[in-house]
């Protein structure tokens, strides 16, 4: 049985409504304008997704549309080797709050989890800046 692994879930409130906010974030095309710590470029191949990551190219797929708001996601960093990443628009007020939770994986030093984390707190105030721009 794996250990339960450490985790932090972040968020940021966007002025703007869910649908919208749903729309936005579940396109693969707009990755490079609002999640910059993953992605730099991204481009279609074998019916699925390839960005270009500071570490290099890496697969990605969200999980299918839905009306629920789950913008969860995978990254597979090494073939065969698929990561989860949970995330979520809910309704908030008249606007969205998007979360997004971070696992800190087995082989993932303490100082690049910090850096990962600071990492998608800056790619959730981008969301936020561009939907309410």
């Amino acid at each position: 049985m794996a250990a339960v692994l450490r985790s932090r879930t972040l968020s940021v409130s966007i002025a703007c409504p869910p649908r919208q906010v749903y729309g936005f974030v579940s396109n693969p095309e707009n990755l490079p304008k609002w999640a910059m710590g993953l992605c730099r470029s991204v481009r279609k191949a074998d019916g699925g997704w390839i960005v270009e990551t500071p570490g290099g190219p890496m697969r990605f797929r969200f999980v299918g549309q839905n009306e629920f708001g789950v913008l969860d996601h995978y990254v597979s960093p090494t073939p065969g080797l698929e990561i989860l990443n949970p995330m979520r628009v809910v309704p908030n007020g008249s606007g969205s709050e998007v979360i997004f939770t971070l696992f800190q994986w087995p082989n993932m030093s303490d100082e690049q989890y910090v850096e990962d984390v600071g990492l998608v707190e800056r790619d959730l105030r981008t969301l936020k800046s561009i939907l309410e721009g």
